[in-house]
């Protein structure tokens, strides 16, 4: 509910900045010739505004892309360093338990062995 009220409330944002620009513009202390003049060679300029900033969009979405992939491979490097540790840490923490198991068995009398189980 709120991305519909924020998306309706930009919609209406700009739907007004449009109908106030137009406003201006027929406003303007221009002749109207001179004003229809204008806004042909303002919709002219259009698709080639729209093309400069698609590039700029994309470009900008190319480096975001780069930049998370680098940020990805990073985490994912100290994640696998991490996992490696992890499992080292708990084969020696086993071996250690095991040799204490072990010794148990070898020092503690068939009584006593039994009372640990």
């Amino acid at each position: 509910m709120s991305n519909n009220r924020s998306g309706a409330f930009l919609g209406g944002l700009l739907l007004g900045a449009t109908i106030g620009t137009i406003a201006g513009i027929l406003m303007a202390p221009r002749a109207g010739r001179e004003t229809r003049q204008f806004l042909k060679k303002s919709a002219d300029a259009l698709p080639e505004l729209a093309e400069d900033l698609s590039t700029s969009v994309q470009l900008q979405a190319d480096r975001l892309s780069e930049t998370a992939i680098k940020n990805w491979d990073s985490t994912l490097g100290r994640l696998k360093e991490a996992i490696a540790a992890g499992l080292e840490a708990t084969q020696r923490e086993q071996e250690l338990l095991d040799e204490a198991e072990a010794d148990l068995s070898v020092n503690a009398s068939p009584a006593t062995h039994d009372n640990l189980l």
